[in-house]
């Protein structure tokens, strides 16, 4: 028969991996104002705008519906995208969070073509600025929050940067 061993004290994780997938869970402190910077984010948003032309990249029309919402206890933010880019529907989810050990903000995306991609994330006033190994972005927040205008750039060799995307997400909700 399995037995159950009470919820753990933050003193007893002191020296051992926490969480709820180690099964060392405990009345954490709530999250703090790194999180809650993320709140910009959460809401409705359509998203509107093109793939920039390049010589192996035709232009193409880009329309998403991004929906930002809390994960359950407010430390990380989820993501989901879909829509259409040219006339391929596309999607994808994506977690966001503030990796405290690191002191930075970090982002996994997963497409629905089957690629992943993940970022450091930056903030600095109204400006957050994606950095990933092969993109970025740069998106401006304005009209009190209610507006992303994001600039999106890619790497196809590591050292030249080019436009890839011009995009401007009004929230909805």
């Amino acid at each position: 028969m399995a037995q159950h061993n009470d919820i753990q004290t933050p003193e007893s994780l002191s020296n051992t991996p926490a969480g709820v997938a180690t099964g060392r869970v405990a009345g954490a402190a709530g999250p703090g104002p790194e999180h809650q910077r993320l709140q910009v984010f959460i809401g409705k948003w359509i998203n509107e705008g093109l793939i920039v032309a390049s010589a192996d990249v035709p232009a193409a029309k880009i329309l998403v519906s991004d929906v930002y919402e809390w994960v359950s206890g407010g430390f990380f933010v989820l993501h989901t995208a879909y829509g259409r880019i040219g006339n391929i529907d596309v999607g994808g989810i994506e977690i966001i969070g503030y990796d405290a050990a690191s002191k930075t903000y970090r982002t996994h995306f997963f497409d629905s073509q089957g690629n992943i991609s993940s970022h450091e994330l930056t903030v600095h006033n109204d400006r957050w600025k994606w950095q990933g190994e092969n993109t970025r972005c740069i998106a401006d927040f304005s009209d009190q929050g209610k507006t992303q205008v994001a600039h999106h750039e890619r790497t196809d060799d590591g050292v030249n940067w080019i436009p890839s995307m011009e995009v401007t997400l009004t929230r909805v909700e």
